[in-house]
């Protein structure tokens, strides 16, 4: 399997539109990883209030909810200009974080925030139709695989990075270097192909807002997959709500020691992330995903255990799990959909899979309080492997979608 990684890493690498993608996630990885970091640090330090700095991420997730919305229009405006324009528009509004110096101006950041997270949901929007349209259908599993592994390879260096410059400069320095990826990244795009995908047939507002759902819902091979995802995602937010239990009355450490775990699980997605393709091609999306889920079920309930061993073991194996079933899911969607609605389809199955985690991570942090997380745990880890037995006995008479053959004539090779 190496060789195979190895090959079509290259060849996905060589192609240039994916290594200008590829590129651009690293720029401006770097610098979104950092103000995630440092946008509640800097809340917080400016009111001294929890509430207030939770929701500086909630802020940004709070886009997602409007996925197929936002789908809509990055359907409607070309690929090359609609990322090249957000990325220069988000380096601009990020400039302006310098004068947000006291509580009365944190109205500033959150309004940025929201923005900030509308932009993500548009421009991974158009990639996912960019992509589709300029990277050979058998190798879209590697291409995601390698986006998955920048993007957290960022997560794990550019934290650090975020917190130093905002302890020894302020939020304003943390707002700026993020300015800066996004200008890089707005370059980086601009060298992008112009050719763009066909554009949608008008169907009207309410069946343009849908289109994204009626593929997803009436696709044999997309259903199950974003279904299976959202259960996941779901369990997912529930596991992460209970780290802190974990940490303290689990393994008696301080609640530091979360990121050790955190790091340890963005490693395990930074190899698997490079092992994706071949795996794709070789089980098919359904049994990837299956064994994805499966793989963090498992480690989610031994969680519950006492061990040191163990919690860094269990860490590893989500960072590996997880993202089997969003890169399954992804490559999927950029392969099954009529070009036409690809980016409402892409944005409708993140929003599908991102909001329950959200949901779950606010529900979880209420539930925790109630229940034990020695019950919790393996309860979920239940739920995750019940999912996993579905979606492989759900494979008998049903297409599977494997990324091994020709791409469907609906989508652009």
């Amino acid at each position: 399997m190496d060789t195979v990684t190895g090959s079509a890493a290259v060849r996905v690498l060589r192609d240039r539109t994916a290594g200008l993608f590829l590129t651009a996630v690293v720029v401006s990885g770097f610098g979104t990883s950092a103000m995630w970091l440092a946008a509640g640090v800097w809340v917080k330090s400016l009111t001294g209030s929890d509430s207030l700095a939770a929701l500086a991420v909630f802020a940004m997730w709070l886009p997602v909810l409007f996925g197929p919305v936002l789908g809509a229009v990055a359907d409607r405006i070309p690929g090359k200009p609609l990322l090249v324009g957000s990325n220069l528009v988000m380096a601009g509004l990020l400039t302006s974080l310098v004068s947000v110096d006291a509580a009365g101006r944190i109205w500033i950041l959150f309004l940025v925030l929201v923005l900030y997270g509308a932009s993500s949901v548009l421009m991974d929007a158009a990639e996912s139709a960019l992509v589709a349209g300029a990277v050979d259908a058998r190798l879209l599993g590697d291409f995601n695989g390698l986006r998955m592994t920048a993007g957290e390879g960022m997560k794990l260096l550019a934290p650090l990075a975020g917190a130093g410059l905002f302890a020894r400069f302020g939020g304003g320095a943390v707002a700026l270097l993020d300015a800066a990826s996004f200008a890089l990244a707005a370059g980086v795009c601009a060298l992008l192909p112009a050719g763009e995908p066909d554009r949608a047939v008008r169907t009207g507002r309410r069946g343009e807002l849908t289109a994204g759902v009626r593929q997803v819902w009436r696709s044999p091979v997309l259903r199950p997959l974003v279904l299976a995802g959202s259960v996941t995602m779901l369990c997912a937010g529930l596991n992460g709500a209970a780290v802190y239990a974990v940490v303290d009355d689990g393994l008696g450490h301080s609640p530091t020691y979360a990121g050790v775990l955190y790091a340890v699980q963005g490693a395990g997605s930074v190899v698997i992330g490079l092992l994706a393709g071949p795996l794709l091609r070789r089980l098919g999306e359904r049994v990837c995903t299956a064994a994805g889920i499966a793989l963090f079920a498992v480690a989610v309930g031994a969680r519950a255990l006492p061990y040191d061993a163990v919690a860094l073991a269990a860490s590893a194996a989500v960072g590996i799990g997880l993202p089997c079933v969003l890169v399954a899911a992804m490559t999927a969607v950029q392969r099954e959909t009529p070009e036409a609605v690809l980016g409402r389809t892409a944005a409708t199955a993140n929003t599908l899979m991102m909001v329950p985690n959200a949901v779950a991570l606010a529900l979880g942090a209420g539930l925790i309080a109630l229940v034990d997380f020695r019950v919790l745990l393996p309860l979920v880890g239940a739920a995750g492997l019940l999912t996993a037995a579905l979606l492989v006995t759900g494979l008998r008479g049903r297409p599977t979608g494997s990324p091994a053959g020709p791409a469907p004539s609906s989508t652009q090779a």
